[in-house]
């Protein structure tokens, strides 16, 4: 319960709600998931040992761990598919002589660091936002969030917040187009991120998820793990260094890499969210798409969050307003006391009337 609880307040926000949940899902959820995930690679990298290789000539452990480390491993292509235990001891280990194709691994140093910078371009959109927005919502709604205020302070704000809205008709678009614009960088960040890991492992992410379902249904005698591909365990390294007549030596070593076990089972999780979340943030998008064009679907949204409202007055003001202007009511609406939204929309409509008859007369005037 305790855990459900601090998930539930991570993704709630504690002062106003200026987003939706598509937004948090990218500056919350997954800068979360991809920190934790930066954090437990670093562990293992930096704490634990993330490689060991061992050779039949006399090099030092320590010095072959470390030069194997950091001028990568490789596996050789032609022994993916043998058979283990007659063919290769290990998918991509088997002798190889020079001129023979290898794939070299070298994203596995580098994998903490790009998890890192990845959760950063997640928050991007957010501190964006954040900019744009300014506290907007907050100064507007601040007397207005709280259930236990009196009836002047009450009254007081709402009149001062149904002045803003009325005398600032018309003026909202920067701050509505500029969510939007939020709203399709995200898109376009977590559909660049997918094309960026593959450009990283690659040309292997794109379509690892999917391979890796296919291998669960496949038969087991004719499994070949796209895992092993893509995140070997077990690689060979090259180490040349000058012997005691001075003549340069080749030292062939085979390399156990444990991190890959982890490194596998993250890449696996990524693939499946960067997709899922790909898809909702498209929905989404589709969703904004259809509220400026009706505005049926924005009384629709409002009148789902606010049923204590006369109807009448609220279908009144969506179809006064534009869909920038609504949008800003409907930011109000999410922070302001469910129990005053009855009063607000009520005195917004009468004074939006005034509003929009004092506009015409003004017009009437100047021709």
């Amino acid at each position: 319960m305790d855990l459900l609880g601090s998930l539930k307040s991570y993704f709630t926000t504690k002062y106003v709600i200026t987003d939706n949940l598509m937004c948090r899902l990218h500056h919350k959820a997954s800068v979360g998931v991809l920190l934790a995930f930066s954090i437990l690679v670093t562990g293992k990298q930096y704490v634990g040992d993330p490689i060991d290789c061992i050779s039949k000539d006399s090099v030092p452990g320590n010095l072959l761990d470390t030069y194997c480390w950091i001028h990568k491993t490789f596996s050789v292509p032609t022994a993916w598919h043998g058979k283990l235990g007659d063919d290769v001891p290990y998918p991509g280990v088997a002798p190889h002589t020079e001129g023979d194709p290898k794939v070299y691994h070298g994203y596995y140093q580098w994998v903490c660091f790009v998890l890192m910078l990845q959760a950063l371009f997640f928050y991007v959109p957010r501190y964006l936002w954040k900019t744009i927005e300014g506290r907007r919502i907050q100064s507007l709604t601040e007397q207005l969030s709280s259930p236990m205020q009196d009836k002047a302070t009450l009254e007081k704000a709402r009149g001062m917040v149904v002045d803003y809205l009325v005398t600032n008709r018309g003026f909202h678009g920067g701050y509505f187009f500029g969510f939007v614009f939020t709203e399709m960088l995200y898109f376009v960040n977590v559909v660049a991120q997918i094309f960026v890991m593959d450009k990283f492992l690659g040309g292997e992410f794109s379509t690892y998820g999917a391979r890796v379902i296919e291998f669960t249904e496949w038969h087991w005698e004719a499994r070949y793990d796209p895992m092993i591909k893509v995140f070997p365990r077990m690689t060979k390294c090259t180490f040349h260094m000058f012997g005691t007549s001075g003549d340069l030596q080749k030292h062939d070593a085979v390399c156990v890499l444990p991190i890959n076990i982890i490194n596998e089972k993250i890449y696996v999780f990524l693939w499946f969210w960067f997709i899922i979340l790909s898809i909702i943030t498209g929905l989404f998008l589709i969703y904004r798409m259809v509220t400026i064009v009706s505005s049926a679907v924005r009384f629709n949204i409002m009148y789902s969050r606010n049923r204590n409202v006369q109807s009448e007055n609220l279908r009144e003001i969506v179809e006064k307003i534009g869909t920038a202007d609504w949008f800003i009511f409907y930011q109000i609406s999410k922070n302001v006391e469910p129990g005053h939204m009855k009063e607000f929309v009520d005195h917004y409509a009468e004074e939006l009337d005034v509003g929009i008859k004092s506009d015409r007369r003004k017009l009437m005037d100047q021709k």
